[in-house]
């Protein structure tokens, strides 16, 4: 079987490997330009997968919860080389930058205190508040609908669940598992009821020391692994929809983190190629040192990779089911207007000011106005800016 894949490919294991390895060390832009590079690169340059296989894999990591862009690699994986492949694959793609945000870790730890890294975040976070204000309206638009008289009526349900979201969210502060699964599960009910529910009734040393590399306790790593499991499990779509179910956890439930420093785990995340959620690893390490972005990373990325390979197999017939797709439908409009309640709370922490306010709207405009514009260069700007507001005027 294996010789017969060799043969019959154009391109070998190795080569997917390491294209997953260079888009995960080089592909800044978030999970829709991860997604957009695939299909350049994979479906219309290489010609490695058909533009059919690069659509199942796409409708398969809108489907299942977990980050898009590292579901739909590890499906690419799967689809020639199967278990071996998508288990690579994903390694590849989340590696570098996982590296980079360890690093990242170390250094914030390490110069967090001193004037220069207080005014680069101080620009920075006010950059980021923009930026994931932007990104929660690019996926209101995509997941929920457009601001229109039509989509309003025709989608009136999942607009409900959209607003719903927003308030619990900026009333609780927190973010409510079940009130998403409820959303899924009403929406799956008056869309489409499955089958069987219309027949049943049923239902270095020094520096390593300083940097806190290796500080954990064992109770920790067990709250850690068990709550980012929860995350990486109920979280669907985009990488950013992540961001309220961390924030009520790690700043409201467990207080591992405070307000700012969130916020800046968030940025570092925007700064980072690869996948957005890699930003568990950098929370991870500020908690508990390495073991805990490790544990992190691996907990947040396993059920997206238990779900990516166990569908893989079969979902030709899973993604024809009219009641799978409405109860994701219905979750993903709750946890969308979630994002949005958990900008809104953030906001009113990190935008203390007037420069901040500056800051936040102009990064907003750049987005919406200077297409060529990635968040990467607006972080660095916005850092920048911090430096000349706070040692330099």
């Amino acid at each position: 079987m294996k010789k017969y894949v060799e043969e019959k490919l154009s391109y070998t294991l190795s080569d997917l490997v390491i294209y997953f390895l260079k888009l995960g060390t080089w592909g800044f832009g978030g999970p829709v330009a991860l997604v957009g590079y695939m299909n350049t690169d994979l479906v219309e340059n290489k010609k490695w997968i058909t533009e059919e296989e690069y659509k199942e894999g796409l409708a398969l990591a809108q489907l299942a919860p977990g980050p898009l862009a590292a579901q739909l690699g590890i499906y690419i994986g799967f689809v020639h080389y199967r278990f071996l492949g998508a288990t690579l694959v994903g390694l590849a793609f989340v590696l570098p930058s996982f590296i980079m945000v360890v690093l990242l870790g170390m250094a914030y730890k390490l110069y967090s205190g001193l004037p220069w890294m207080l005014a680069v975040f101080y620009g920075v976070s006010a950059a980021v508040i923009g930026i994931i204000a932007i990104s929660a309206y690019r996926l209101t638009i995509k997941s929920v609908g457009k601001l229109t008289l039509l989509d309003l009526k025709s989608k009136w349900l999942l607009w409900l669940f959209y607003v719903v979201g927003i308030a619990v969210t900026v009333i609780t502060q927190k973010e409510d598992i079940l009130l998403f699964t409820a959303c899924g599960i009403i929406y799956m009910l008056v869309k489409a009821p499955p089958k069987w529910l219309k027949k049943s009734s049923a239902f270095p040393s020094v520096l390593i020391v300083g940097t806190g590399f290796w500080q954990y306790e064992g109770k920790t790593l067990q709250e850690i692994g068990w709550f980012f499991l929860k995350a990486g499990a109920l979280v669907f779509g985009s990488g950013l929809a992540i961001v309220p179910f961390l924030h009520g956890g790690v700043v409201e439930q467990f207080g591992w983190l405070n307000e700012q420093e969130f916020v800046d785990s968030v940025a570092v995340a925007m700064i980072t190629p690869g996948p957005v959620v890699i930003t568990v690893a950098f929370i991870g390490y500020l908690v508990a040192g390495f073991p805990g972005a490790c544990v992190a990373a691996f907990a947040t990325f396993l059920p997206c990779y238990l779900f990516t390979i166990a569908l893989a197999p079969s979902f030709k017939k899973i993604a024809k089911n009219a009641s799978i797709k409405a109860f994701v439908d219905g979750i993903t409009s709750v946890v969308v207007g979630a994002l949005v309640g958990a900008v809104l709370v953030i906001a009113t922490r990190s935008i203390t000011d007037i420069p901040t306010a500056l800051i936040a709207v102009a990064s907003i405009f750049s987005l919406i106005y200077i297409k060529k514009l990635k968040e990467p260069y607006i972080i660095a700007i916005a850092a920048v800016v911090g430096i000349i507001i706070k040692l330099v005027i």
